[in-house]
Order: C-alpha cells, then structure tokens, then sequence
C-alpha cells in the first residue's frame, strides 16, 4: 500500500475531498477549506493510501504529546469489508506504535439509522485494540463514543484539552 503525505499544498484532489464529504455526517465536518488550512496550522498527519494508482482513503490525525488524536478514517464505499480498512489502520497504528490513541466515533449504543453500521465499526476498532474509554460526548443529537489505545487513560477533562486546542484554530456554531 502506498501512502502519499497531503499538506496544504496538494490537498485539493477531488477523491479526497468527495470521500470526506460522503464518507462522515455533516455535523461531524469542517468545512472542507477550513480543514485544508488546519492541516499546516495545526500539524495535521494528513495521509492517502493508494493500492497502486488507486485511491482507496485517508487518515488525518492530530499529534499529541500526551496522545494521538485519530480524527478521520474514510475508506472509499466501494472498498469497504476487503480488507484496506485494516491495512490502513495497521500502517497507522505501526506509524503511533507505543503511543496512545484515541478516537472518537458514533456512539454504537444511540438509537438511530445506522445502528448496524456503527456496531460494525465499533467491533473493528475493539478487534484492533482499541477499548472504551466510558467517555462520550454529544453534540446536538449525536452521541460520541471516546475509544483508545495505549496505556493510561482517558477523562473528559482530556476530551475538553483536545477541544481547546481545536478551538484555538477553528470555532464553529453551536445551534
């Protein structure tokens, strides 16, 4: 698998772009061009794997000194259950090896109309050590769930650092 390193630069290919848009709710977006701006203001790991010449999707996480923040994981839909989601977070997590990990992803344990869906991501990150942090955050209707790698753990103390620092760079509107 290749991986190709997206700065501010070279960040406006198309595929990357439509995978994001398509591939995470609206509520969890920023919009797109404030992203590209994060990547240098922030020191975003902004990276796209390809098998080949083909795109398959992309990672973005924020270095920490304390943890890693995954903040996005997007495979392309129609490569979805073969096997790249796992090749990519394998990549990744080799990349963050003896680092801790968290990431935050729609609660499996909210009702809603991709309950099966979040379950399934929920059991993949679970079989990649991964574990709950019992920490979940909701914004408007959605509920998050905080999971982790890595010894220590996480408090919502630490889950309101990370947005702190966000906020530092990108705000958004609380409706």
């Amino acid at each position: 698998m290749i991986q190709k390193q997206i700065t501010t630069e070279n960040a406006n290919d198309g595929q990357l772009r439509q995978l994001y848009e398509t591939a995470f709710p609206k509520e969890e977006q920023i919009p797109w061009d404030d992203l590209v701006r994060l990547i240098g203001e922030m020191h975003l790991d902004f990276t796209a794997y390809y098998d080949y010449e083909k795109f398959i999707g992309f990672t973005i996480v924020y270095p920490r000194p304390s943890y890693n923040w995954f903040w996005y994981f997007a495979v392309k839909e129609e490569l979805r259950g073969k096997g790249f989601g796992q090749k990519i977070l394998n990549q990744l997590t080799d990349k963050y090896q003896g680092q801790s990990c968290v990431l935050d992803m729609e609660s499996p344990r909210q009702e809603c109309d991709n309950k099966e869906q979040r379950l399934r991501r929920h059991a993949f990150y679970l079989r990649n050590g991964f574990r709950d942090t019992n920490v979940y955050r909701c914004w408007d209707d959605l509920e998050m769930t905080i999971m982790m790698t890595g010894s220590g753990t996480f408090t919502m103390q630490n889950w309101d650092e990370i947005v702190g620092e966000l906020r530092k760079y990108w705000t958004w509107d609380k409706k």
